[in-house]
């Protein structure tokens, strides 16, 4: 390709005034247009040209339109620092230049990714085929030769800037609908967790012995769960899941709930079923369970739940509610798991619900001393616990025993040391 340095827009001052007269003449624009072309006359327009006399007419033909606001660059080397200085709306660039020809140019500029919808008319001399197709395949939005009709020039910067409106509108668009959707969502978020603490509340005012049990217990479980390494969600899942562990309650019979003694039999059965209830509470509607509850593992309960249940935190709380109570032995109820059989979050708040059932007053219990309650939970280590579970409780001990002293209101009475066992077959 080959252009003269001292090639200009048109061939002489008389082709100039000739091309003004015309594009005062025409009627370019109907009404309508008009109004679109006059917004985009805030429009700041670079060109980037090593003859200042292009410069200069490039502008004088635009000035004719309306346009006022311009950025010349007459080094190339300077082309990408202005650009990204000054973030013109449309740039011109001229391709025959010393230094840093257009094409390096236009390969620098589309480089950025902050500059990808920018849009690049070359206003070459250079007439070759295959230099105006090498131009827009490296990204040149429109490819002009001089010397350049004005009125050429202005539609094709005014379809270049309507062009860049459009897609920035978009992008600006897209920008407030992403935070409108963040902000639904963490509407609806908040809204869950109302309904989680109000599920809770009810369960607290079935039993006014625990206070804040269900509190605490979701306050422990999320400790157990960070201390093992669990993922920020989940911790923020279990915290507000695992206060619904309980929630089963509220269909048990007051003459069992607030039984000042041990449990028969048949009302410790009656009692255990808690879990069940709990469960449908979490997930409405819930599909009864196959028959063989012995056997059902955790993955064909989780996938039972996952089915009846879109909520996240709902379905762990399910899941809590009917498995808080399984033992790491299998000696637990209602299914009689056994170690990884019983779900993750089941097994922590196992843990946080038994310390607090342990140091708090009970129908069936006084509250034992922290000491005593932190050894009967290590007692339980490999037999009603998880030992991974155990070991995250302790390692996160400093913080268990801070939420127990601010929101226990007995933690500030004397705790006795009790030694009596446990009521055999009590729901702790």
């Amino acid at each position: 390709m080959s252009e003269q340095p001292g090639n200009t827009l048109c061939s002489s001052s008389g082709s100039l005034e000739a091309e003004t007269a015309t594009a005062a003449s025409l009627s370019l624009f109907s009404d309508d247009a008009q109004k679109e072309q006059n917004g985009q006359q805030s429009a700041v327009i670079a060109v980037i040209d090593d003859q200042p006399i292009n410069i200069k007419i490039i502008q004088k033909y635009l000035r004719m339109v309306g346009y006022e606001r311009f950025v010349s660059v007459t080094d190339s080397r300077r082309a990408e620092e202005t650009v990204l200085q000054e973030r013109p709306d449309v740039v011109l660039l001229d391709l025959i230049m010393p230094h840093v020809d257009g094409l390096e140019v236009l390969d620098r500029l589309r480089r950025r990714d902050e500059l990808a919808d920018l849009p690049i008319i070359i206003v070459t001399a250079v007439g070759e085929q295959d230099t105006k197709i090498e131009a827009l395949r490296r990204g040149a939005t429109e490819f002009l030769q001089k010397p350049v009709h004005s009125v050429e020039l202005q539609v094709r910067v005014r379809n270049a800037l309507l062009i860049k409106a459009y897609h920035d509108n978009l992008r600006n668009y897209a920008a407030r609908l992403e935070q409108e959707v963040s902000r639904r969502t963490a509407e609806l978020v908040q809204a869950h967790r109302e309904v989680v603490q109000c599920l809770a509340t009810v369960g607290e005012y079935r039993d006014n012995e625990t206070g804040y049990h269900t509190y605490r217990v979701g306050c422990y479980a999320e400790i157990i769960a960070r201390h093992l390494g669990m993922g920020v969600e989940f911790c923020s899942l279990i915290r507000d899941a695992a206060t619904l562990h309980d929630i089963g309650k509220v269909a048990i019979p007051d003459r069992i709930l607030l039984k000042p003694g041990k449990l028969d039999e048949e009302e410790f059965a009656a009692m255990k079923r808690h879990c069940e209830y709990g469960r449908n509470v979490c997930v409405p509607q819930q599909r009864p369970l196959p028959p063989a509850l012995s056997a059902i593992s955790h993955t064909a309960l989780g996938r039972h739940i996952a089915g009846t249940c879109s909520s996240p935190l709902m379905r762990m709380a399910a899941t809590i509610a009917f498995t808080h109570h399984e033992r790491w032995d299998g000696t637990g109820y209602p299914s009689g798991l056994r170690q990884r059989e019983i779900p993750i979050e089941g097994r922590i708040t196992s843990v946080a619900d038994v310390f607090d059932a342990l140091t708090t007053t009970r129908p069936y219990k006084s509250a034992f001393s922290v000491d005593h309650s932190l050894e009967i939970i290590s007692q339980g280590r490999g037999s009603q616990f998880d030992p991974e579970v155990l070991d995250a409780f302790w390692s996160g001990i400093e913080q268990v025993l801070a939420i127990y002293y601010q929101y226990n209101p007995e933690a500030t009475a004397t705790n006795i040391n009790c030694r009596e066992p446990l009521w055999i077959g009590s729901d702790i």
